[in-house]
């Protein structure tokens, strides 16, 4: 008698100590993360290209540092939703529905930007430190360290931004 094949699912059969509910649970905050994450990354991409005035030179350098490492993020956000067994958002709808802020449609004067951006990255330490909890019942390392990072990044972020507004 032929042993009959079994194929199964990988996103079904993962056994990595994270029951199905928690796996879930994770990587729906962590979507709003990637969400607001991205969000960042494009405000702060747009206002690359167009801040003006006397801080310019190193507001546009300020800013490509900051989306450089931000497209890094996004990435590593994803893919950590990923291998969770979940997909991950990627249109400009989802991350729209899913952010916690929105970016602003006019152009702004440098200070505004910068204090857009303040509120950005502190909107993306929120997301981050919504989830911690959650991460941590279900004893998930990876998420929890990522998270860490991503927290101390964006509060660095901040406060250097917030500098600039003093």
């Amino acid at each position: 008698m032929a042993k009959k094949k079994i194929i199964q699912d990988a996103a079904t059969d993962i056994q990595i100590g994270i029951t199905p509910a928690e796996r879930q649970a994770i990587a729906d905050g962590l979507s709003k993360l990637l969400a607001d994450s991205y969000s960042l990354f494009l405000m702060t991409h747009n206002f690359h290209w167009n801040v003006t005035g006397p801080q310019f030179n190193s507001l546009h350098l300020m800013f490509e540092t900051q989306y450089t490492e931000l497209f890094t993020a996004v990435d590593e956000v994803a893919e950590r939703i990923r291998s969770l067994g979940v997909f991950a958002p990627a249109s400009f709808k989802k991350f729209s529905a899913l952010a916690s802020f929105t970016i602003p449609d006019e152009t702004l004067s440098a200070t505004a930007m910068i204090a857009h951006l303040v509120k950005g990255q502190e909107a993306v330490v929120r997301t981050a430190r919504d989830l911690f909890p959650i991460a941590d019942k279900a004893n998930d390392q990876p998420t929890l360290d990522l998270l860490t990072r991503r927290m101390e990044l964006h509060e660095k972020n901040a406060w250097m931004l917030r500098a600039l507004l003093a």
